[in-house]
């Protein structure tokens, strides 16, 4: 399933590990230091950004195609599971939950939701446990609503749903 830096096109949904999903607008040739560089224009139009990933570098910086809808029922199945919170210091922690938030990896940000998932009769969560829920929470929900094709206000209710149930189970 690897795919090639062609195979990237205008118009595509893609995933930048530091950003999340974004869309190629344009692939555009630039003159930088007398080489001439072919470049992807990806647009996260939330973050209202445009990044220029040089093509032949888009894999090794890990730009990745969209999840398959089969990754996205396995991310729902991780959901599912029990929170596993390890014993360490939270800033080694958090600097674990940060890697995976920007690994792009849908799996990994889907443990880091499920992890940190506070329910009503839980602990009330830290200003940097927040943060990091709900920067893997919106990383997870932007993917998930591109894959099926719905809006993002579906995918979190489906996502909270999930999470609901499993905390009353």
């Amino acid at each position: 399933m690897s795919k090639k830096k062609q195979d990237f096109s205008p118009n595509e949904f893609v995933v930048y590990p530091a950003h999340g999903v974004g869309k190629i607008v344009n692939i555009e040739t630039q003159e930088v230091a007398g080489i001439e560089l072919e470049l992807f224009v990806v647009s996260f139009e939330k973050d209202k950004m445009t990044l220029r990933v040089p093509t032949h570098k888009a894999l090794e910086v890990g730009m990745r195609p969209l999840s398959s809808p089969d990754l996205v029922s396995q991310a729902f199945k991780t959901l599912k599971g029990k929170a596993r919170v390890k014993r360490a210091m939270w800033s080694r922690r958090a600097q674990e939950y940060e890697q995976k938030i920007n690994s792009g990896d849908l799996i990994a940000i889907a443990e880091v939701v499920r992890d940190l998932h506070r329910h009503g009769d839980q602990r009330e969560q830290s200003y940097s446990e927040r943060q990091l829920y709900e920067a893997a929470l919106e990383r997870l929900t932007r993917e998930i609503a591109v894959v099926q094709g719905n809006d993002e206000p579906s995918a979190m209710k489906e996502i909270d749903d999930v999470l609901v149930s499993r905390a009353a189970a």
